[in-house]
């Protein structure tokens, strides 16, 4: 009784830790998954032997570090401007809600136009497009704090090792620890590396088909879904819906629009079904169920950031539970497919 009085306390504090210090928390998770990335880069160029020999472990972090930093400065600048654009031409887009309400009255000849044309304040597009730039921001605004942390993390990374070694003492404490950082290492650098260039792909690809079309801002549509890409489940529907409805917005007709859900849908497919399962394999071992209720328990926390990160953390609390027997269950069931 006593023991499971203290589990419901702890775990009540650790949420109220995440709650209040999220501004604090978020950017330097962002930045230990950043760092994992460049780990995974450095990991790949490595394969080729006079890098892997002649070049050292600083100049490589530093080299992956500075190409990612130029990288996240040329895109910020590029995505707040297409902000900016959108959010100032947003005005002209309303003018066309009217015409959209009329061609449906005209095609469906339903009463339920009539409702809607009565209630549609009630769905304030602008409102959640306001609410996606203002998630954008913060992410780009926390960009230096967040590359910071990262350096730092590097800077540490490499007396780490003999600190642990001396904190734990036990030569078999060590190898416990360092085998589960390992682990975590290893299925984090993979996720996140095999989902950036999956999402790199889909964001590019997208980009082509849009601007072709027409539709505004091309880039920051395919931003928006080379980030909700890392959404699971819900994350590609998302970044599907939101460009085509913008179109509708823009244009104030429904080919584009349809063409736009079509095209846009028809890569999500693709990669989704096709290109992704092959690239990724079983990188992950987290139950679908689970992966679903901890992207609702993050994003109630953290909003979309909380979102996108729900399963790197899930992945590290699978991994972590797994080498603890009392808790060696809770990965169980955690899991997807339980290793004999």
């Amino acid at each position: 009784m006593k023991n499971t009085a203290y589990f419901f306390i702890t775990i009540i504090a650790i949420v109220i830790i995440l709650i209040y210090g999220q501004n604090l928390l978020i950017p330097f998770i962002l930045a230990l998954l950043l760092w994992f990335l460049i780990r995974k880069i450095r990991h790949v160029i490595d394969r080729l032997e006079f890098i892997r020999e002649k070049v050292p472990s600083w100049i490589k972090n530093l080299l992956v570090s500075g190409i990612i930093i130029v990288l996240m400065s040329l895109i910020s600048k590029v995505i707040l401007n297409n902000i900016n654009q959108i959010a100032q031409n947003y005005p002209s887009y309303e003018k066309n809600v009217e015409s959209i309400i009329l061609q449906l009255n005209e095609e469906l000849n339903m009463n339920l136009i009539e409702y809607l044309k009565t209630n549609a304040t009630e769905f304030d597009f602008g409102q959640v497009l306001k609410e996606i730039f203002n998630s954008l921001s913060d992410l780009l605004g926390n960009a230096l704090l967040i590359v910071i942390y990262a350096l730092f993390i590097f800077l540490e990374e490499a007396n780490f090792d003999n600190k642990l070694q001396k904190a734990l003492g036990s030569k078999e404490k060590y190898t416990d620890v360092t085998s589960i950082l390992k682990q975590i290492e290893q299925s984090i650098s993979n996720y996140i590396g095999m989902k950036s260039l999956v999402s790199l792909f889909t964001g590019i690809a997208s980009y082509i088909a849009l601007a072709s079309i027409g539709i505004d801002s091309p880039m920051f549509w395919s931003f928006l879904i080379f980030i909700l890409n890392f959404i699971p489940a819900v994350g590609s529907m998302i970044a599907t819906l939101f460009p085509a409805i913008f179109c509708l917005l823009q244009f104030g007709a429904f080919k584009e629009s349809l063409i736009v859900l079509g095209v846009v849908g028809a890569i999500q497919l693709l990669v989704g079904n096709l290109i992704e399962p092959k690239l990724m394999g079983k990188t992950l071992n987290i139950s679908p169920l689970v992966a679903i209720f901890a992207l609702s328990f993050w994003g109630v926390l953290w909003g979309v950031t909380g979102m996108l990160i729900s399963v790197p953390v899930t992945v590290i609390i699978v991994i972590i539970c797994s080498h603890f027997e009392k808790t060696r269950s809770i990965a169980i069931m955690l899991s997807d497919k339980v290793k004999n």
